[in-house]
């Protein structure tokens, strides 16, 4: 199970990388191993300012069909074009070119209830 140290997770399995102002939002290799094979990814959320936990957009696997939600608030910058015309970029790579969105971090301090790598290997058991 790959859990990058570099990143900060949610509950439900999102991963947050902070650039300055920006956030690339994506799913965890744990979520993508339990979809299964992603067929499908949705976002209709660009240019709109979403609160932390709100759905952000959809991932459609083989076995079901899931929302993705905001780790922290912030306006929704840029649906990743690779992953739209790519889907299984999510099984492949979550953390690199499987990123789903990119976001304008509304307020900065909702990262701290975030995560760190430990506590989320604690969270899925590895």
């Amino acid at each position: 199970m790959n859990i990058p140290e570099n990143l900060l997770y949610t509950k439900s399995h999102e991963w947050i990388r902070v650039e300055s102002e920006t956030g690339f939002i994506g799913v965890s290799d744990f979520a993508q191993s339990e979809l299964g094979d992603v067929v499908f990814v949705e976002v209709e959320t660009v240019g709109e300012t979403l609160d932390r936990e709100e759905a952000l957009g959809t991932i459609e696997a083989v076995k079901t069909v899931t929302d993705v939600y905001m780790p922290v608030g912030g306006e929704v910058l840029e649906f990743n074009e690779k992953v739209k015309e790519t889907p299984d970029l999510i099984n492949k790579d979550p953390y690199g070119e499987g990123w789903i969105v990119k976001i304008k971090i509304s307020n900065p301090a909702e990262l701290n209830d975030l995560m760190n790598a430990e506590s989320y290997k604690g969270h899925t058991g590895h």
